[in-house]
């Protein structure tokens, strides 16, 4: 009795891929590492996009405190590969050039020098550099943009939105710091000017943002008609995103993810 039939048909021929499958080289994601001349110094940056498919729409991706390092190099090409072009700016660069820091109290007290330094007015300058570069690039779309920031940087980038309302999409703050504080560059005032939609993680065991801080700045959002989504999210720290931390909780990063992700198909596509 005759067993079923293994292999091609006769007459069957592979001698290689289909007519319309494309045979190319892999090629790795565009990583490019930029020096951005802005009215107050040289700020290196790196850049992430897809090798194919763009022109990609632009994010401006800004740093925690702890600054440039793996972990936010990686978050921004998985960025990148979802089809964004990503911009990473070192914004410490006004107390000199480039370098990675590490936990020592000497490193720590470095970075909280650095850190008075970039403030909600000067950010605006950096971002406005950024863009100009990103508008000469072929590889960047032109028209709206996105920003993520994350620590420090979380109310940098509503500042910037509340500042490029003709530019800035579509914000992502997250477990950020000092939202609510007193001045007029704090970054629940002003938010009337504010066209984008914003997103907002906070977590619930954060002593630069505590839980008292957060329906007052529900209030200034609902008060200036801003479209926002805030995720009060329970067991998380500061720090929650960026992996490889003590205080990554992958659970909340994750959601993190899935929020910046819906933002960013809603208002930059």
């Amino acid at each position: 009795m005759g067993g079923p039939t293994v292999g091609p048909p006769a007459g069957a021929h592979h001698a290689g891929p289909p007519a319309t499958a494309a045979t190319r080289k892999a090629q790795p994601l565009i990583e490019q590492e930029v020096t951005i001349t802005t009215t107050d110094g040289e700020m290196p940056t790196w850049i992430y996009h897809p090798t194919h498919g763009g022109p990609s729409p632009v994010v401006l991706y800004l740093m925690d405190a702890p600054s440039i390092r793996p972990a936010l190099k990686e978050m921004s090409m998985r960025l990148a590969s979802a089809g964004y072009y990503v911009m990473l700016p070192y914004l410490f660069y006004r107390g000199g050039p480039f370098r990675e820091f590490g936990v020592s109290d000497e490193d720590m007290h470095a970075r909280r020098e650095l850190m008075d330094q970039v403030n909600p007015t000067n950010i605006l300058g950096d971002c406005q550099a950024l863009l100009d570069h990103a508008d000469a690039d072929p590889a960047a779309a032109d028209g709206k943009v996105g920003a993520v920031g994350f620590c420090m940087s979380g109310g940098l980038v509503i500042s910037a939105a509340r500042a490029m309302p003709d530019r800035v999409a579509a914000v992502a703050s997250i477990h950020s710091a000092w939202l609510i504080r007193d001045g007029d560059d704090s970054p629940h005032r002003g938010l009337d000017a504010v066209d984008a939609e914003v997103y907002l993680g906070w977590p619930d065991n954060d002593p630069t943002a505590p839980p008292e801080d957060v329906p007052v700045m529900e209030q200034a959002l609902k008060d200036a008609g801003v479209t926002y989504t805030l995720d009060f999210i329970e067991d998380a720290l500061h720090g929650y995103a960026p992996p490889g931390g003590e205080r990554y909780n992958r659970d909340a990063s994750e959601l993190h993810w899935e929020r910046v992700h819906s933002l960013f198909r809603r208002h930059l596509r």
